[in-house]
């Protein structure tokens, strides 16, 4: 009968000591991994959920779209406010044209753009879904707004590739970008601490990467 080996206390405590930083760098990963993926659990069933409807837009998205139209002649002082603004003034827009739309039509704009010519005033009004224009003749006055709303499938589908968003709607796509990026190389990482283990860790990854890369390569064109 085999006796235990007794190790002595000096082994015990730098056997700890050795085992002691491995451990840390594990909590720690673990933690960075549930904490990015409670970060971006939100947007990736959003962007899982878009990038089916976006593939198949033709089964979710309205048929026809819901189109308004609206005509009017602004009022001379509006007019000549919107006649005194030049290229210099970039998106804005005088504050009798706002207080005018905000007041008629119960309209507040928010420009994308702002092109003007000889003839014409074009304000770009797009948002995710809609598309927004308002167009003014800077002779005559004459203001023209349409707006084609495809339904909140193609809001969702153009907030998925960040078409006509804000500003703040693409910072958030940065840090939610981020998020993923953490919660695929801590994922990666703690992949390896079980590799030894378990042989299937490897051929599964390798195959999820290989995947994707050759469907690119063959069919990505």
């Amino acid at each position: 009968m085999s006796r235990p080996v007794t190790v002595p206390p000096s082994d015990n405590a730098s056997h700890a000591a050795a085992t002691r930083p491995r451990a840390g760098w594990r909590s720690q990963l673990g933690t960075w991994h549930w904490v990015s993926s409670a970060l971006a659990l939100a947007g990736m069933l959003f962007f899982a959920l878009t990038g089916i409807t976006l593939n198949h837009a033709e089964l979710f998205e309205r048929s026809t779209a819901e189109v308004t139209h609206r005509e009017a002649v602004l009022p001379a002082p509006v007019l000549a406010a919107v006649n005194a603004q030049d290229d210099t003034a970039g998106h804005a827009l005088p504050g009798v044209l706002q207080d005018w739309l905000a007041q008629n039509w119960q309209l507040a704009v928010y420009p994308k753009g702002v092109e003007r010519s000889e003839d014409e005033v074009f304000i770009d009004l797009k948002r995710p879904g809609v598309d927004v224009s308002l167009s003014i003749d800077r002779h005559n006055g004459q203001i023209r707004y349409e707006e084609v709303d495809r339904g909140w499938v193609a809001w969702l589908n153009e907030l998925h590739r960040g078409r006509n968003a804000s500003g703040v709607w693409h910072a958030f796509i940065t840090v939610f970008g981020v998020a993923c990026l953490v919660f695929c190389i801590t994922g990666l990482l703690i992949l390896q601490q079980h590799a030894r283990t378990r042989w299937t860790i490897w051929p599964v990854t390798g195959l999820g990467l290989l995947l994707p890369v050759l469907l690119m390569l063959l069919f990505g064109h």
